[in-house]
């Protein structure tokens, strides 16, 4: 992770010289989502837009779309609560502005291995003999998503430490989990929707559980954005807060328009897009406190190197979700 900080930075600093920022109008705002079942709904973001010009831009992963809020490229960013408390670990520019959608995590295991579905007991007796016998049990997740500290964190819960006895496996984009799984490369994956459907569907695996038993809940999607897009473009961000929170209702009242975006962006068929959404929920809030519970236990896993307690709550903005809800940040997650 910090190789991979490393070099968004370095990124950041080359576009920023070679483009400088983006010459975009007051009211125009390029915002960045990633492809997952989450974040795919962003794309009907212009939609539900009045007051601003929002162009939605998806990317493969949201490492993309973090490196592309850093480079100036897109203002705001969809990404996770992950990506923002290692991002200002390392001391990047970032200002959280509202929630999106949580859940979608899930644990899934090789179809042969004798473990069955909660069985955390049963999990841990496995991983020890694998360990005993010299065998490494490898768990796979996309480094620097959601699923990968929910997996670390789960773990830790249950007793497995995460950094001695599994062998973590880095598989960058999610739609390459199942073929990783098919080719026997990993025992287990912590996977996002709707992926852990469409494996699942295929019986590519089998289900384990959901890693939600650790200090970052079901808390996924964050919506940050930069200190200078806040400041010279405050209406605009107001109007991309308040097409989310807009966003976030339809989608809790129409899941048919939920699962038709999911399969139109990722391709993947409407089964598998009606799957993925039991396993997810819109929440515009910011969770604060959970907030900090998350950078606690990424620093006790030592997957940040810095206590950013104080900094993951001063860089909550909450003007603009206060604007969009017409409620107090008390009632926001504050």
């Amino acid at each position: 992770m910090k190789t991979l900080f490393s070099r968004l930075a370095a990124m950041a600093l080359v576009v920023a010289g070679l483009t400088g920022t983006p010459a975009l109008a007051d009211d125009a705002i390029k915002v960045g989502y990633a492809k997952c079942a989450h974040c795919v709904p962003m794309s009907l973001l212009p939609k539900y837009t009045e007051g601003a010009t929002v162009e939605a831009m998806g990317f493969n992963t949201g490492n993309d779309v973090l490196t592309a809020l850093l480079s100036k490229s897109i203002d705001v960013a969809q990404v996770t609560y992950l990506h923002y408390v290692t991002g200002l670990d390392k001391g990047f520019d970032l200002v959280a502005v509202s929630g999106q959608i949580s859940g979608g995590s899930t644990i899934v295991v090789q179809n042969d291995l004798p473990v069955a579905e909660g069985d955390w007991a049963g999990l841990k007796a496995l991983i020890a003999k694998y360990k005993a016998e010299g065998k490494p049990f490898r768990v796979a997740a996309s480094r620097g998503n959601a699923q990968d500290i929910h997996m670390r964190g789960a773990l830790a819960k249950q007793g497995i430490d995460p950094n001695k006895d599994v062998q973590f496996v880095n598989i960058p984009n999610p739609s390459d989990h199942i073929q990783a799984l098919r080719r026997g490369e990993i025992e287990l994956i912590c996977t996002v929707e709707p992926f852990a459907t469409q494996i699942l569907q295929a019986k590519a695996a089998k289900l384990f559980g959901f890693p939600y038993d650790q200090a970052a809940g079901k808390l996924t999607n964050l919506i940050v954005t930069r200190s200078d897009v806040v400041k010279d473009k405050p209406k605009a961000v107001e109007s991309a807060v308040r097409a989310v929170v807009r966003l976030d209702d339809a989608l809790d009242k129409d899941h048919a328009l939920w699962a038709s975006t999911i399969s139109s962006v990722t391709g993947l068929d409407k089964a598998v897009a009606e799957g993925a959404i039991a396993n997810l929920y819109p929440d515009p809030l910011m969770h604060r406190a959970s907030a900090v519970a998350i950078a606690d236990m990424m620093r006790d896993l030592k997957y940040i190197q810095n206590d950013v307690s104080g900094p993951v709550q001063d860089h909550m903005d909450f003007r603009f979700l206060e604007a969009a809800t017409g409620k107090p940040k008390t009632e926001l997650g504050w």
